[in-house]
């Protein structure tokens, strides 16, 4: 998952109003139910300590904002009496509310709940030519269209055909059809590097969706996939089609999550497991990756923080030594989170299910070497372009 998204919540000091919030249910009575849910979690906050311009901050975001299409819930982060990142969410929370009052926002969640990766370039294919969509978690959009030629087969004056006019007929219907499945791999392949959709669905014919396969560049095959369901004449709208689109995506994923692990287990020279060796990684910002299995012991484990992302530490003495005089206690992965953010490091999502041991404790990281090729800090050489 790409971090990039998190950084206006580390520009601020905090503490962190953090809700969670499932908005998925709509009925006749979703106007009141969704005051008395919001509510609910404005009280939560208040309790535990937050400041009154906070809760009604974030009071009025919940209250006001429109529902997205495809949004199953919200992510609200507030301090300082103003809602600072209000993503909405492609999956719906464990609980109808997740509520926090604390020094890091809790971001975590996020790695299970807001919108990724991957989004589908889908095609509906027939003979004539190509309609594209993008989707993502949220909703969809046209992209693009591909119109190749026409062609028509007529009969001679004869009630029988001449086997020479048979001929030309099926030839020029071919070498029309060839060209075009060209023009539509074409369109697809220029879309998806606009785009830069990872995954690709065709959808139509089993003989138009080959043609259209084998005429993708080579690099971009791996990331195709076909389907029976749907085509240009039915139009995006198929329960089954949908389906498809996010067994696709989750296929993606899980692909995606299994290579990375194995690049963990492949180089334990460079990997870090275990809270005093993730937390001396974060602090010389020499991690590439994170991984988080959320349910493993150490993701709750409590550390110690200050203002700044490298200022985190296994013991609350050991911050005096970093310049912090009043160090706050924070869960392990939404500090390691702060600090990945903070210096372009990507997270991923652990599933639990087959991978209880890995990463053991349920936190760990592919590093990266402290220095670039040109002997300056990772970070301080993204700073100067």
């Amino acid at each position: 998952m790409q971090l990039a998204f998190l950084a206006p919540l580390y520009e601020r000091p905090g503490p962190w109003a953090s809700v969670h919030l499932d908005t998925t249910w709509t009925d006749e009575s979703t106007p009141s139910r969704r005051q008395l849910q919001v509510t609910e979690a404005c009280r939560k906050l208040a309790l535990q300590g937050a400041d009154e311009a906070t809760g009604r901050a974030v009071y009025e975001a919940l209250t006001t904002r429109p529902h997205y299409p495809g949004e199953s819930g919200r992510a609200v982060f507030a301090t300082g009496g103003e809602v600072v990142l209000d993503p909405p969410l492609a999956h719906r929370p464990s609980a109808a509310s997740d509520v926090s009052w604390s020094a890091l926002p809790r971001v975590a969640p996020l790695l299970d709940l807001a919108v990724q990766e991957p989004v589908c370039l889908v095609a509906y294919i027939d003979r004539t030519g190509a309609d594209l969509e993008l989707r993502s978690p949220l909703g969809s959009r046209a992209v693009g269209q591909a119109q190749g030629k026409q062609w028509s087969i007529h009969r001679t004056t004869s009630s029988h055909w001449s086997a020479s006019h048979h001929r030309r007929s099926v030839e020029n219907t071919w070498n029309t059809w060839d060209h075009n499945a060209d023009e539509i791999a074409a369109a697809i392949a220029a879309n998806q590097e606009d785009c830069r959709a990872d995954l690709v669905v065709l959808a139509g014919g089993l003989r138009e969706r080959r043609a259209v396969h084998n005429r993708l560049p080579i690099a971009l095959r791996p990331r195709v996939v076909e389907t029976d369901h749907g085509g240009r004449a039915d139009g995006p709208a198929t329960r089954l089609l949908d389906e498809d689109v996010e067994q696709s995506r989750q296929d993606h994923l899980n692909r995606r999550a299994e290579e990375e692990l194995d690049r963990f287990r492949a180089a334990p020279a460079a990997t870090a497991e275990g809270i005093p060796a993730l937390v001396d990684a974060a602090r010389e910002h020499r991690i590439a990756e994170l991984f988080i299995r959320p349910e493993g012991p150490d993701a709750h484990h409590e550390v110690w923080v200050g203002i700044e992302p490298e200022q985190l530490a296994v013991r609350r003495t050991d911050l005096q030594y970093l310049g912090e005089p009043h160090p706050s206690s924070a869960r392990a992965d939404d500090a390691l989170l702060r600090c990945a953010a903070v210096t372009g490091a990507e997270a991923l999502r652990v599933p639990s299910q087959g991978h209880d041991d890995v990463p053991v404790g349920g936190l760990g990281a592919l590093l990266r070497q402290p220095y670039d090729d040109r002997g300056r800090h990772p970070r301080m050489a993204r700073s100067h372009g």
